[in-house]
């Protein structure tokens, strides 16, 4: 009896809970969404990795002249943080659609992995050394922008889109190095709060490079044989995204 009187109270909690949830409240910035064209400003943090395609057993040449069979397994073995910033341009298409152009710089790095599965330790471990792929995107991202009905001062919303991206780091790298350009497939979600003096938009976006974007033609620049040999590890290579922005409109 004590237990169906506690689940009573429960239910009616909840109930009570669910419709404060859904009362009316008066709406901070009502017109803002029928502006034809706004702008903003955006800045966040984002998590870089990328996908390699190892070649797998390759000839490589000692320091003495020697040709020798060897295995290098290439990996980026964390996501590794980064800054993110830039500026937004939001055009309306309906009461539920907008398409946006949101120029952002991209600041982080990629930690790189190469295992010498031929070269062991004396415990029987391959050899493995590292590699710190820093990266500097100049990206604009072209994405539309699906809204949900606005309820009180809120509105979920998903996007998707195209992110062409320019590597403005310099292209002198160790053992990888990437391509100039990248084109990234991305998809997110994210809601708009609407604050007294200002539309606050958090948003979580995942991109993925829809190219190839290895720099086939680093490994001819290495002179040193046992160098070129970790260049020659992977045969292609896809950049990967998660990015936390908060706009500010």
């Amino acid at each position: 009896m004590y237990m169906k009187r506690q689940l009573c109270y429960l239910v009616m909690l909840v109930v009570a809970l669910s419709a404060a949830a859904q009362e009316r409240k008066p709406m901070n910035k009502p017109y803002i969404d029928l502006r034809p064209l706004h702008f903003g400003i955006l800045v966040g943090t984002h998590l870089q990795d990328i996908e390699f395609e190892n070649v797998g057993p390759q000839q490589g040449v000692l320091e003495d002249g020697t040709l020798v069979e060897q295995t290098i397994v290439t990996e980026a073995d964390k996501w590794n943080p980064g800054f993110t910033v830039g500026v937004l341009a939001e055009g309306r298409l309906s009461s539920h659609l907008a398409l946006r152009v949101a120029p952002t710089m991209y600041f982080g790095a990629k930690h790189l992995v190469f295992h010498n599965l031929t070269d062991l330790d004396r415990e029987g471990l391959p050899r493995s050394f590292t590699q710190d792929l820093k990266n500097t995107y100049l990206t604009v991202p072209v994405n539309v922008k699906f809204t949900a009905e606005r309820f009180n001062n809120y509105r979920p919303y998903i996007v998707a889109g195209i992110n062409p991206m320019i590597n403005l780091t310099s292209q002198d790298q160790d053992f990888i190095q990437l391509k100039r350009y990248d084109v990234m497939l991305e998809i997110g979600l994210g809601c708009d709060f609407y604050l007294p003096f200002f539309k606050l938009n958090p948003e979580l976006k995942f991109s993925y490079s829809l190219t190839n974007s290895l720099d086939t033609k680093h490994a001819d620049e290495i002179r040193d044989g046992n160098m070129r040999v970790y260049s020659n590890s992977v045969r292609s290579a896809h950049s990967k995204l998660i990015t936390l922005s908060f706009y500010f409109e």
